[in-house]
């Protein structure tokens, strides 16, 4: 049985623009990081490890797309590469903290596409 929630999302990928795709991985990270922190407060460390990994998965997303022949992309690189090594530690460590941080660093992130993705359906 095809799961209706998983066929709206893979409509909604399928129908995003390269901007709106960006906005829904930060979400993505953000909501997994949550999640990550959640599963820690219930000494559900399987369920956080998993939560974990998918937010590392959405940085390498984010890091493997970025287009290096625009000056921003650099320093892009090296915070989802940041992103990434907190986050094992965070792992190894089961430290929200450590996700407390980077869910500072992401949301500002998330707001700045978000900002973008507007301006652009404002202008077409």
């Amino acid at each position: 049985m095809v799961d209706p929630y998983s066929q709206y999302r893979q409509t909604q990928v399928l129908a995003a623009t390269p901007e709106r795709l960006v906005l829904m991985l930060y979400e993505g990270a953000i909501r997994f990081l949550g999640e990550a922190k959640v599963a820690i407060a219930e000494n559900n460390l399987a369920k956080a490890h998993e939560k974990l990994v998918r937010a590392q998965d959405i940085f390498t997303e984010l890091q493997v797309s970025l287009n290096m022949d625009y000056e921003i992309s650099k320093p892009l690189a090296s915070l989802y590469d940041y992103f990434k090594r907190r986050l094992i530690e965070a792992n190894v460590k089961k430290d929200v903290s450590i996700i407390d941080e980077i869910l500072e660093l992401v949301r500002p992130l998330k707001d700045a596409w978000a900002e973008v993705c507007c301006r652009k359906a404002a202008s077409q």
